[in-house]
């Protein structure tokens, strides 16, 4: 058991090594940092989705912003687009689970903020379509997916893919590539 625990690390460092290696990608996050600390400069917002863990994640990268991170200060206007119950069922329900975001965003969204949609596959039907609403209204997006980008990815102002077809190892990154943005954006934000 030890190897295998070994081994599932091994791949999970890989993965990081290829991010730490990739100049591009490095320059996709720096581009991710420097827009969301724009949007939340202007006044907008940042909005979250994805599905199951992802939509976990995605909460849980909202929270950073509207809570804090290292800092104690004023909370940044940030929420996960799924965590209102009621809203997801009906809607899913009268219209579809495929709208549920893109509807929310419709009502809530304004041009000039920033929708992060994380998907491994990057083929998420509700994702995408929120990705298309996005457009429409002038809300930047940003892909967290997996290697090639799947439909997500021609609808990505910036595109975060990680290098890998592995779920678990792409949302590893997804959470400490977020991370590394929440730290850049509130250092940006607050300097002490």
């Amino acid at each position: 058991m030890t190897s295998s625990i070994q081994a599932i690390l091994q791949r999970s460092i890989d993965v990081k090594q290829q991010i730490l290696e990739d100049q591009e990608l490095i320059a996709r996050v720096q581009s991710l940092t420097e827009q969301i600390t724009e949007t939340f400069r202007n006044g907008g917002k940042v909005l979250f989705c994805g599905n199951g863990g992802s939509a976990a994640d995605a909460q849980h990268l909202a929270a950073e912003f509207s809570g804090r991170f290292y800092t104690d200060r004023d909370p940044l206007p940030s929420e996960a687009l799924h965590c209102n119950t009621s809203y997801l069922t009906a809607v899913a329900n009268d219209y579809g689970y495929d709208m549920v975001y893109s509807r929310l965003l419709k009502g809530s969204g304004k041009k000039g903020d920033v929708l992060i949609g994380l998907s491994t596959s990057g083929n998420s039907t509700n994702i995408v379509k929120a990705f298309e609403q996005a457009r429409e209204m002038g809300i930047i997006t940003v892909a967290f997916t997996g290697s090639t980008g799947g439909a997500m990815k021609d609808l990505s102002d910036i595109l975060i893919n990680i290098p890998s077809d592995d779920t678990p190892r792409i949302q590893e990154c997804h959470i400490t590539l977020g991370h590394i943005a929440c730290q850049l954006v509130e250092a940006a934000l607050f300097k002490g």
